[in-house]
């Protein structure tokens, strides 16, 4: 097996977000001409194409001036890229706040907490446009705290 190191190490794990191998899938494409390759998201430091999300909306809003140091990140998430938020946010020096509806996994939640992010627990059971429900809420926080912008992934033009 041919192993080729990288030849410098990295100052910061965001410098590795995105840079995941390309890997041909022999098997998959035996028998067809045309080479069918697979990109291995999983070895992003969130083990998630959306690590690549998290790092944009954060960046963008850094250049455009919405996010100012020691400012907070405020998300309604579900997922993956609640962690790649997270991840981007506690090593750049952002808070992050989450919302999230109260049927996600508990262990979402004490991944979300790991690495620095505070998690609020919304009812499910709400209509879309109730306050409770969970992107309603990320909302009124990211109103309710100075400094904060929503990242916004569901419309963020960022995240395509």
């Amino acid at each position: 097996m041919t192993h080729i190191p990288h030849p410098t190490p990295y100052d910061s794990v965001l410098e590795t977000v995105g840079g995941t191998p390309l890997i041909r899938l022999a098997r998959v494409g035996a028998g067809i001409r045309t080479p069918v390759f697979g990109k291995a998201e999983y070895v992003n430091p969130g083990a998630s194409v959306k690590d690549r999300i998290g790092l944009a909306i954060i960046e963008a809003a850094e250049r455009e001036g919405t996010l100012k140091p020691g400012g907070t990140i405020v998300e309604g998430t579900s997922g993956n890229t609640g962690v790649g938020l997270a991840i981007a946010a506690a090593l750049k020096g952002y808070r992050c706040i989450f919302t999230m509806p109260d049927k996600m996994s508990t262990e979402k939640v004490k991944l979300l907490k790991a690495y620095g992010a505070e998690v609020v627990i919304t009812p499910t059971a709400v209509p879309a446009d109730h306050p409770d429900n969970y992107v309603m809420k990320a909302k009124q926080i990211t109103h309710d705290t100075p400094g904060a912008i929503l990242a916004n992934q569901f419309y963020n033009q960022v995240n395509p």
